[in-house]
Parts: C-alpha cells; sequence; structure tokens
C-alpha cells in the first residue's frame, strides 16, 4: 500500500490528503435540513448529513488527490449511525479510487491492540468466511504503550500489505508536554521523546519496506517544522503524515523540510480548511450551495503552495 501511496502522489502531483473530519458545523443548512426531515433531528439524521456532505467533497475532488483521512472520533459521537456513515464513507472513497487513512489513533496491547488492527486493517474470521470490516489503507497508531501495542498492527499490515503512522510529533500546542521532553537513552544519550520515538519508527519500519518507503510511516505536525527537519534525518525511509496545514498555522513554505530531494516522502493533511472551505472569507463567494466547490478550490491552492514551496526550496 505505500508503494501505491506514492505511485498515486506522483500521479496527481498532489502530496496532500484532505481530512474528512465532519463537525456539524461544517455542514451547510440545506444538507442538515433535508437530513433531519427524512430521519429527524437524530442520530440516525446526523449521520445522514455527515454522508452527504462527504459524498459531495469527494464527488469534487477525487481526481485531484491521491487519498482522505476521515478522523473517527467525528463520526463516533453519532454512535452507531455515525460509524456506519464512516464505513460508507471509507468504501465510497475506495470506489473513486482513493487511498483512505483511518485516523483512529488506537494502541493497546496484546489481544486488544490485535483486535484493534483487525477491526481497521485486517480480516476476522466467523466460522469458516473471513470479512473486511473498516477496511482503511493505513492507520493512526499512539505508541505510547510501547513495542507492545504497535506490533500487533506491524504484524496485521505483514499479511495485509497495509500502513501504519505513528504518532511522534503532533501539531497540537501543548504535545511538548511530554513529546519534548529530554530523556536518556538506553545507550546513555539524551534526546528529546520524540527523537527517540522516531528512531523507534525508522527500525520498526526497516523490517517492512516497500519499494522505496516503509509500510511505517510517522505523524509529525506541520506547525512544528525545525521538528520536521530532524525527524526527516532520524527517519529517512518513513512516509511523514504532516497534520496541522492551514487552519492551525501550516503552509507549504513550512514543510519543505519534511519531504526528501525528490519531493516525496510526505503527504499534508488538511481537514476544515477544505471541507469548509466556503466558511473561510477566501472561498465566501461560493456560498454553502456550492460548498463542494469551494473546497475543489482550497484543494487546488494548498497543492499550488506545496507544489511552489518544494519547487522553491
Amino acid at each position: 500500500m505505500i508503494n501505491k501511496l506514492t505511485d498515486r502522489i506522483k500521479k496527481t502531483g498532489a502530496p496532500i490528503v484532505v481530512g474528512l473530519d465532519p463537525n456539524l458545523r461544517f455542514v451547510p443548512e440545506q444538507i442538515k435540513k433535508a437530513a433531519y426531515e427524512e430521519f429527524g433531528e437524530t442520530p440516525e439524521g446526523a449521520a445522514e448529513a455527515v454522508w452527504q456532505f462527504n459524498k459531495a467533497i469527494v464527488d469534487a475532488v477525487y481526481d485531484l488527490i491521491p487519498a482522505v483521512k476521515p478522523q473517527i472520533a467525528m463520526y463516533e459521537q453519532f454512535g452507531l449511525p455515525g460509524m456506519a456513515a464512516y464505513k460508507k464513507t471509507v468504501d465510497y472513497c475506495h470506489d473513486r479510487g482513493l487511498i483512505v487513512i483511518g485516523d483512529v489513533k488506537r494502541g493497546d496491547i496484546g489481544s486488544t491492540s490485535e483486535s484493534y488492527a483487525i477491526a481497521h486493517l485486517g480480516h476476522i474470521k466467523i466460522g469458516s468466511t473471513e470479512h473486511a470490516l473498516f477496511d482503511e489503507d493505513f492507520a493512526t497508531v499512539n505508541p505510547y504503550l510501547g513495542s507492545d501495542g504497535v506490533k500487533p498492527f506491524i504484524d496485521v499490515c505483514r499479511v495485509e500489505h497495509k500502513g501504519i503512522f505513528v504518532l511522534v510529533k503532533t501539531s497540537n500546542p501543548s504535545s511538548g508536554e511530554f513529546q519534548d521532553r529530554q530523556v536518556i537513552a538506553e545507550d546513555g544519550r539524551t534526546r528529546r521523546l520524540y527523537e527517540l520515538v522516531g528512531e523507534q519508527v525508522d527500525a520498526w519500519g526497516a523490517d517492512l519496506m516497500g519499494e522505496g518507503y516503509s509500510y511505517v510511516g510517522a505523524v509529525v505536525g506541520a506547525t512544528y517544522p525545525e521538528e520536521g527537519r530532524i525527524l526527516r534525518e532520524i527517519m529517512p525511509k518513513a512516509y511523514i503524515l504532516v497534520p496541522g496545514y492551514g487552519a492551525q498555522g501550516g503552509r507549504g513554505a513550512d514543510l519543505v523540510h519534511f519531504f526528501d530531494k525528490d519531493g516525496l516522502g510526505a503527504i499534508v493533511n488538511s481537514s476544515r480548511g477544505i471541507i469548509a472551505a466556503y466558511q473561510n472569507d477566501k472561498y465566501a463567494s461560493y456560498g454553502p450551495e456550492a460548498h463542494a466547490d469551494a473546497s475543489r478550490a482550497a484543494v487546488e491552492d494548498m497543492i499550488a503552495d506545496i507544489r511552489g514551496a518544494l519547487e522553491n526550496r
């Protein structure tokens, strides 16, 4: 799957991923109204609104991008109907030829972690038959519990030829409370915690390589460009998923160090900057009725920004 992601990035010339994080405040009123008329102001109505919102955006941008990243919490909040909308979104994106990164941030130990990995990336055997459940292509993984929590994902990825993105340096303002702590490693050297995690990602990935990059990638926030430069050196074979573009302050010029010299090795995420673009003054002329067209314009601008930054570095 990492080879497919790389190929799709080369084909589109767009090292970006659209985050499908459909908070109801982003969903235009006409979509909510139609869903509520059919299903009521219920979790079912909210899930229908989310699904229709996602579908319109995917239809508008699928030819421009290699991948999408639905954030599962935005669906879980609506219970079982929300999770059905999540699965419907994953399947529809696959039908449109998109790679799906499930932003699930799972991490536990033993059979629990294995179950998470099976649910999102693998197959479950029920009687004599096997079933793919959520069936994403990649999943985000929290490494805080150590190798016990990550290895089951790696084992499933090895069988399924899928991948993970391990949280290394996240984009949120308080990430440094733990991730920037100075720690003493087994070799006696003092380094930041995120550097140690990056070294472990590199080690995990060395045994699960695609053609040029590992199936084990990393999450490094666009809001920390210097840390991105350091981690690019630590993890030369890891694809870096870069959240925090746009609404959180990241921009193309800040991100060049996340990429390799050939312009590969990283994929940049924008969520509300794209899916809620019509609420941004820059794209307000589209209005709620043409919200998906506003999203397409935002994608085109993002591609131009990152491409220009890479060409001029």
